[in-house]
């Protein structure tokens, strides 16, 4: 059978320049690159984000993933995670952001998972879109016209998120179903990245190293270079071969339509949710 996506990649981590544990962890085998950041201040976040990659590291092997799979693994976590300790907002805590691979019919997609901060990012046809959207006051201030984008990085409250797993959140996870293509790039990263390098320059970076270990390498040494105030974490991911339906011309191909970002069916719409 046709792998849906077969896909390389590259990770990088690092404790950063002015912390003593690197509270993020990482997976980058198929068919799931996820980032977990345990949330800074408090208790065991470095415990937090270590259980929620160890639980989806069961899943490690598999040729695809359906939303159920993912759904319930993050439920089995969610708990796992709300037994570590702690009380209220001393709760440990870790954000989760990334893609497995999925397939609707024989066809590749991308299925992405967020909440909290982290984020996960698509290059494709020389374009850089964030898939995922942060669970953060500013992200709500801005959707609210209160706060400029532009203000975002340096307004005082950018470090307080909305959604999490576990540190006393309930607050449930975004899902995404994205068609792949052939020479697609996921950039998932920990706000260690995000903060530090800008959107324009990460797709710079995301263009000239074409090799996805040196991409994520550079990416995150980069973050160092202009400041590393934070754990930082990379794991970039490349679509080397698209399973698609046939085309009219007997071809392999997808349909235009399916790429557009305005025609994507969230995960919910397709029954695979509440």
């Amino acid at each position: 059978m046709t792998p849906a996506i077969v896909a390389r990649a590259g990770a990088a981590t690092h404790t950063g320049l002015r912390r003593s544990l690197n509270e993020d962890a990482l997976l980058a085998q198929a068919p799931l690159f996820l980032v977990a950041d345990g949330m800074g201040g408090h208790q065991a976040g470095d415990v937090a984000s270590s259980t929620v990659i160890d639980g989806f590291a069961q899943l490690r092997g598999r040729p695809v993933l359906t939303i159920d799979d993912v759904s319930f693994t993050l439920a089995r976590v969610r708990a796992a995670v709300d037994a570590i300790g702690g009380t209220g907002v001393s709760k440990a805590g870790t954000t989760l952001s990334g893609v497995t691979i999925a397939a609707v019919d024989g066809v590749g997609y991308w299925l992405a998972v967020n909440i909290g901060d982290s984020r996960t990012y698509r290059l494709s046809g020389g374009t850089l879109e964030q898939i995922s959207v942060d669970h953060s006051v500013v992200q709500e201030l801005i959707d609210a016209g209160q706060l400029r984008a532009a203000d975002a990085s340096t307004d005082r409250r950018r470090n307080i998120i909305t959604r999490a797993i576990g540190a006393g959140s309930a607050g449930e996870a975004d899902y995404w179903m994205i068609p792949a293509r052939v020479g697609d790039r996921i950039l998932v990263c920990s706000d260690g990245l995000s903060s530090e390098v800008g959107d324009d320059e990460i797709r710079t970076l995301l263009t000239v190293h074409e090799d996805p270990q040196a991409a994520a390498d550079r990416l995150v040494d980069r973050a160092l270079e202009l400041g590393g105030r934070d754990n930082v974490t990379a794991v970039v991911v490349d679509a080397v071969h698209v399973s698609t339906r046939p085309g009219s011309d007997g071809t392999t191909g997808i349909d235009d339509e399916d790429i557009d970002s305005d025609t994507r069916p969230r995960a919910e719409a397709m029954g695979g949710m509440r």
